[in-house]
């Protein structure tokens, strides 16, 4: 004997899904990338050679209103941070007139990095953080899923820093997810709030 009551199907489906989206979406917040760092702490500081092979300190890198700090994982073999380089290239104009300068750090040798901004043209400092991977380890974010001796041992979980002037953390942007890189949008949103 039929009945009038509506199927209680498709309220069952909705529930699921606004619990799977609701779940993902809090643990996308969740995601707390280089947890030693906290917005508002001071970087740490840094010492690494460009592509040029001159030596940097994190005082040379600030420009007037600060730096924004793109920490990758290699410009030789990865395809996401090559991606992610060429996006920073075409915001780099902007950052700048914001007064900001622009760096990126991998666990790349000098050579590679000097071909790599020849290649994309590139004119601010490409930082190298091999042989010893110092600056990532003290920052926190050495990725620990290899091991010395491993061909990707010294990468970086990849991620930015938005420095002021005075080398402290304003914002930091990351994905739990090496793959999925953070929009620069965010970072230009993130200055333009300062």
């Amino acid at each position: 004997m039929p009945t009038n009551q509506p199927s209680r199907l498709p309220w069952a489906i909705v529930c699921l899904f606004t619990s799977l989206f609701l779940s993902t979406v809090l643990s996308a917040q969740e995601f707390d990338w280089a947890t030693d760092l906290p917005v508002g702490s001071e970087l740490t500081p840094i010492s690494a050679p460009d592509q040029n092979g001159i030596a940097h300190s994190l005082d040379d890198l600030l420009g007037a209103n600060g730096l924004i700090l793109v920490m990758s994982r290699s410009y030789a073999w990865c395809p996401f941070c090559i991606r992610q380089f060429d996006q920073l290239i075409e915001v780099e104009d902007q950052l700048n007139a914001l007064g900001f300068n622009v760096a990126t750090m991998t666990y790349d040798p000098v050579a590679v990095l000097t071909e790599f901004a020849a290649d994309h043209d590139a004119d601010f400092p490409l930082l190298s953080d091999a042989p010893n991977y110092e600056n990532v380890k003290a920052m926190g974010i050495l990725n620990a899923q290899y091991a010395p001796g491993e061909r990707a041992y010294g990468i970086p979980y990849p991620g930015i820093f938005v420095l002021d002037e005075n080398g402290v953390i304003r914002a930091k942007f990351a994905e739990e997810d090496y793959k999925v890189r953070p929009s620069f949008s965010l970072v230009l949103e993130a200055i333009a709030n300062f």
